[in-house]
């Protein structure tokens, strides 16, 4: 089960997604920055909410882990789940299987800005004015 840092990490997202990377931040409001990113390096099966609130991280059920071995072949070294707000009747359930995590601490600003600190960053899809 994920240990998070101490912090408000109530409002979460995908701040981005490739086959390579899912990195997940989070903020207690993330209209304009984040503080919290979860990191997971090579994911092999992703069942996530694009946005949700107050996840609760959980061990996975055993029919989690099976179903990500019938899918992926084997159980991935990481394999990460949760329960969230994402809006609908009921919690949504997220699960993460992946071949290495890592939880990242800072700033990453969601707009332009240059006068940027030690530390802070922009999300990557952020881009200068022209």
């Amino acid at each position: 089960m994920i240990q998070l840092p101490q912090g408000s990490w109530w409002d979460w997202d995908v701040v981005a997604w490739d086959p390579g990377l899912l990195r997940l931040g989070a903020g207690n409001d993330i209209s304009y920055a984040h503080g919290l990113e979860l990191v997971f390096t090579d994911p092999v099966f992703v069942m996530c909410p694009a946005a949700f609130h107050d996840p609760a991280f959980r061990d996975p059920t055993a029919d989690e882990v099976g179903l990500v071995a019938r899918r992926v072949g084997e159980t991935p070294p990481v394999l990460v789940a949760f329960d969230a707000d994402a809006g609908g009747p009921r919690l949504a359930s997220g699960l993460v299987a992946a071949g290495a995590f890592d939880i990242v601490e800072g700033t990453v600003f969601r707009y332009w800005r240059e006068d940027l600190a030690a530390g802070e960053r922009l999300a990557p899809w952020v881009r200068p004015p022209v």
